[in-house]
């Protein structure tokens, strides 16, 4: 075989795990056996495997069993069944399950290996073929204005190196996209691509997530996880909203990226990992560092190259052609038929503020195109699609600056109260608050967010 492989061997008979585990350390293959189908199953949750070799006959819970359960859950490593009591229907109903093959025993040691080589290059294809859709798909990063063009160029400069990166900019710019983006220009474009979002996971979470952790570490703890480090292994971490961190989090991160190894909880044995790590975040960090809610060490670690991305508003040169790629994105994917926006349709689009930048864009032009009966998109069109502009304009009224600030605040969390279903959360972060500003906020300008979300629903 031409790349080494990391294969779990499932076998009740205590010989064949020795002769077949034997055969690939001589083949430079690294194997793991299992004597059952349960724990081979916890092993596959826990481990990341090239392939896996399983017997179909066991006693107790039998291979067609695991396959089955492996599937269930999401385990794309390919399985290859084998079996001495092999008949068609067995064949038939492994290959329906999912297997990619079946051999019937005694297998010789070079159909094994053959068979197991041409397993490997199947899902390395695959693995490019996706990476491939992906870059020309739907992670592609559309732009045609100056603005981009320099910030593409500092992309492909970054790409290639091992440097971290800090993405910053407002929520639904794309720091993600460009993230992915970094991964797929990188020397790692091959490994794995695994993203965390720092603020959508408990803080009693995150440690588990990032480091993982043993079976019966904790209550609920039923088997071994590997922790996002391990699982990006050779690849790529993003880190998203790296300034929501918890603090006490903040100090571990920062030892792993100093020392290149990471603990599972409930494990004295740290494991050393290969990763670049990519951050992003909406924040201020060297603010939050001055304010003494971010650690000024970790920052120095992680803002090395930090790249700014625009706001929507800031690049509106390039709205034509990201309508022009979402438009066909939508209509390929609910098999419509293209639409088609008018000159007129194009301006009303880029004079909108677009608070919620690319990503609202993205769901406008969704709606923009169920509205239109035709196929052809008009201004009119727009206008009914977009919120804002179905209000009359907002007035500040008179009087003093701090009764017309007031009457600001008021309007624009209005706004963002409705435009956001009165979901507090998704509202703190387009505003770049904590969800009690919010609440603060709402009382001193008077308004009863309870009651406000009650007459959406009701009306």
């Amino acid at each position: 075989m031409s790349q080494k492989a990391h294969l779990l061997i499932v076998d009740d008979e205590a010989n064949t795990l020795a002769s077949l585990s034997r055969a690939f350390r001589l083949a430079g293959q690294e194997a793991t056996v299992c004597g059952n189908a349960v724990k081979a199953l916890d092993l596959a949750r826990a481990q990341q495997f090239d392939l896996i070799l399983s017997d179909v006959v066991m006693p107790g819970k039998d291979g067609l069993w695991l396959l089955e359960e492996l599937k269930a859950q999401g385990v794309t490593t390919p399985i290859v069944m084998m079996s001495g009591q092999a008949h068609v229907e067995m064949a038939v109903r492994a290959t329906r399950l999912g297997a990619l093959d079946f051999l019937e025993k005694p297998i010789s040691t070079d159909k094994l290996l053959l068979t197991v080589e041409n397993a490997l290059k199947l899902q390395r294809l695959e693995n490019e073929n996706r990476q491939l859709k992906r870059r020309l798909g739907k992670h592609q990063i559309v732009w045609t204005g100056e603005t981009m063009r320099k910030l593409m160029a500092q992309i492909e400069r970054v790409a290639a190196s091992e440097t971290r990166v800090c993405i910053l900019g407002e929520t639904g710019t794309g720091k993600e996209l460009v993230a992915r983006t970094l991964h797929d220009k990188s020397q790692r474009s091959s490994g794995p691509f695994i993203t965390l979002n720092c603020a959508a996971v408990p803080s009693e979470l995150i440690e588990s997530e990032l480091f993982g952790h043993e079976k019966g570490s904790f209550t609920g703890a039923a088997s071994r996880h590997l922790g996002k480090f391990e699982q990006a292994n050779n690849g790529t971490l993003f880190l998203d909203e790296i300034g929501d961190m918890p603090q006490p989090m903040q100090a571990k991160l920062l030892r792993a990226l100093e020392e290149g190894e990471v603990e599972r909880i409930g494990s004295d044995k740290p494991a050393s990992v290969n990763v670049r790590v990519i951050v992003a975040t909406h924040r201020n960090l060297e603010e939050a560092v001055r304010n003494s809610k971010f650690r000024q060490d970790l920052f120095h670690r992680i803002y090395v190259f930090p790249i700014q991305l625009p706001a929507l508003r800031e690049r509106r040169e390039d709205i034509p052609g990201l309508v022009d790629h979402f438009a066909r994105e939508v209509c390929a994917h609910n098999n419509w038929k293209p639409a088609e926006f008018s000159a007129d349709a194009i301006e009303a689009l880029q004079s909108y503020a677009w608070p919620g930048n690319v990503r609202e864009l993205r769901n406008a032009i969704e709606r923009v195109i169920l509205l239109t009966s035709n196929g052809q998109v008009t201004a009119d069109t727009v206008r009914l699609a977009l919120p804002q502009n179905a209000s009359p304009p907002v007035s500040f009224g008179s009087g003093s600056m701090a009764d017309r600030v007031q009457a600001f605040e008021r309007e624009v969390l209005l706004a963002e109260l409705k435009r956001h279903d009165y979901h507090v959360t998704n509202v703190a972060k387009a505003l770049g608050l904590e969800r009690s500003h919010i609440y603060k906020k709402a009382e001193q300008l008077g308004l009863d967010l309870r009651s406000l979300r009650h007459q959406s629903e009701t009306t």
